[in-house]
């Protein structure tokens, strides 16, 4: 009987070890800022455009992590244009006639992509997504149409519908 005792908790830990092997590892997310973004840095600000690199990153890394797509990956997204709707805090200190209350612009952003797979594949693309008309801007966000970009290549990297080659 004692035996059984000491067999039973040694087959539950080696039942939890095999399984945690057995999961996938999660994609490794990357952001950079492309040159032409970080001339561009200048005016917009430069710690704005990094929250937004950042922003980007956990937008895609949580969006694969919950598709369970990719897993084991290392996707390297470089932003390489970015729109506010709204002016930033840098671009109305230099500007005091901007209001980021009643200004208001088109707003986007572009990303090239870079996806090593698990088993060593590279593929890239780019996706871009910039409001067209002034109608169409929803929201009172500084970067609302930048978020909408990142949710957009998200899910389209989730479910296999933006482009790679």
């Amino acid at each position: 009987m004692r035996r059984l005792a000491f067999i039973a908790p040694v087959a539950a830990v080696l039942a939890i070890a095999a399984s945690t092997q057995a999961q996938p590892s999660q994609p490794r997310v990357s952001v950079e800022i492309g040159p032409r973004l970080q001339a561009q840095s200048l005016d917009l600000g430069r710690e704005e455009v990094r929250r937004q690199a950042d922003r980007l990153a956990q937008v895609v890394a949580g969006e694969l992590n919950r598709s369970g797509r990719l897993d084991g990956a290392q996707v390297r997204l470089v932003l390489t244009d970015l729109k506010p709707n709204r002016p930033t805090f840098r671009q109305v200190s230099r500007a005091p006639g901007l209001s980021q209350i009643h200004s208001i612009a088109l707003g986007g952003a572009a990303v090239d992509i870079e996806v090593t797979t698990a088993d060593g594949q590279r593929r890239t693309g780019q996706f871009e997504y910039f409001t067209q008309d002034l109608r169409d801007v929803q929201g009172f966000s500084t970067w609302q149409d930048a978020d909408r970009a990142y949710s957009r290549l998200a899910t389209g990297l989730a479910d296999g519908r933006v482009a790679l080659r």
